[in-house]
């Protein structure tokens, strides 16, 4: 199993080639990802600014691990409050999970935020260490204001799914209203992607800002669910 800390210390080694010190920051996301593996990767490449050509700001690979590496600092202090819980509660006869289950334990397709998964540029703007802050607090009993995800407080989004409709968030799609029939849908993307053209940032230009030339999928009317 790859070690998070191992590959956060190849992403800071300036002695790796830059390749390297990016696929370590990719192994970085398989053990630990909030939005999920391509929509975390997304989000770095923003906030980090990772620029096109890696060449010309390797610092950004640091900054991102860096943000990644907080995030995860949080997380594990709280699943490991977690599992003293369950411990707890298994010790008393209590032990059926409890539901709605932990946010790291949901799989994507069950979770109101599959969305993020079938389109990796929706996630929300909040910085890492900040999201895991906000579902630590919500699993904890807190109801903060707005979107659950991202804290988006404007007005909800509307799909139809062809036999009824679903309220999204506009800020980062997530279901805060499911379809009547109780089943999830598929979110489409309006603009196609592949993982490739997000792995070589076809969406960032050489100075680490977002290309303006690249497709946005944050037009959220033209999203259909299906």
């Amino acid at each position: 199993m790859t070690s998070f800390l191992t590959q956060r210390a190849h992403v800071h080694d300036a002695q790796l080639p830059l390749h390297r010190r990016h696929s370590a920051l990719r192994n970085c996301l398989t053990v630990f990802a909030p939005y999920g593996l391509r929509a975390t990767y997304h989000h770095l490449t923003l906030s980090a600014a990772i620029p096109r050509r890696l060449e010309a700001d390797p610092d950004a690979l640091t900054r991102a691990v860096e943000e990644l590496h907080e995030a995860r600092v949080l997380w594990l202090a709280r699943a490991e409050q977690y599992t003293a819980q369950r411990r707890a509660q298994k010790e008393v006869g209590r032990r059926a999970v409890p539901n709605p289950r932990p946010w790291w334990m949901q799989s994507w397709w069950d979770s109101p935020h599959h969305a993020w998964y079938e389109d990796p540029s929706l996630h929300p703007s909040l910085r890492l260490p900040d999201y895991v802050c906000r579902q630590n607090a919500i699993l904890d009993g807190a109801k903060p204001p707005g979107c659950p995800a991202c804290g988006n407080q404007g007005p909800h989004m509307l799909r139809s799914t062809g036999h009824g409709w679903v309220e999204l968030c506009q800020g980062c799609a997530r279901v805060l209203t499911p379809c009547p029939c109780g089943q999830r849908h598929q979110y489409v993307p309006k603009t196609p992607y592949t993982w490739n053209a997000i792995w070589q940032r076809a969406h960032m230009s050489d100075d680490g800002t977002p290309n303006p030339h690249w497709p946005r999928a944050d037009q959220l009317p033209g999203h259909p669910c299906r």
